[in-house]
């Protein structure tokens, strides 16, 4: 007959074996529909209307990063000390919000937040299946909402540029209609807001920051 020790190490080895096995299956699947969320966002919502790919690996390491520490925080015991180190290490992260706009820095917190539920949304009571059913329409929905936003559907989309205006005669305050008539004869964009950012009294010249919608 087999010992009793050995009895009991293969069945610690056996569940151990299980357990990891149900953790990386519950990963790949999370991890999975996070990509494909992220992926979504950035290339079909994002890209589409911006056409910028200079922050795609800034969006998408963040996605992964704040995904795999999310669930890892979720899922393993860690020490006290552990946990403290990785939220020092993650609170070490910084963006200078000059260099990135409004916009770029709410897809930047989008992409956090898929992470962050992709990681750690549990249904209580659940079977797996639903649990992951769920996740992907929670997803789903952000990416909607995320669509409707960006679309002309709700209100018009509003687009703003920096131009070196050549004049400083049309900036005075009575002579607005003036302004926005000859920036329309000059560059064929109809403003609806102008912003004087700096004013060069040496050349005659202004630098403004025109608002508009798109067509």
């Amino acid at each position: 007959m087999m010992p009793l020790l050995q009895i009991e190490a293969t069945i610690n080895s056996s569940g151990a074996i299980t357990a990891v096995t149900g953790i990386s299956f519950d990963i790949g699947l999370r991890l999975l529909i996070n990509l494909i969320s992220v992926f979504v966002l950035i290339r079909g919502i994002y890209f589409k209307t911006y056409g910028r790919k200079d922050l795609f690996f800034t969006f998408f390491s963040f996605n992964i990063i704040i995904f795999f520490i999310s669930f890892l925080l979720n899922k393993v015991d860690l020490s006290i000390g552990t946990a403290f180190g990785l939220f020092a290490v993650f609170s070490m992260l910084r963006y200078r919000t000059e260099d990135i706009s409004i916009k770029d820095m709410s897809y930047l917190f989008l992409v956090i937040a898929i992470g962050l539920i992709s990681a750690v949304t549990i249904i209580k009571g659940s079977a797996g299946c639903f649990e992951y059913c769920f996740l992907a329409g929670i997803n789903a929905i952000v990416l909607f909402m995320a669509f409707i936003l960006e679309s002309n559907s709700i209100s018009k989309k509003e687009s703003s540029q920096i131009i070196v205006y050549d004049s400083l005669e049309f900036i005075k305050p009575e002579k607005k209609a003036e302004l926005f008539q000859d920036i329309k004869n000059k560059t064929g964009i109809s403003v609806h807001k102008v912003s004087i950012q700096k004013i060069n009294l040496t050349k005659g010249s202004s630098e403004l920051k025109i608002f508009y919608y798109e067509s």
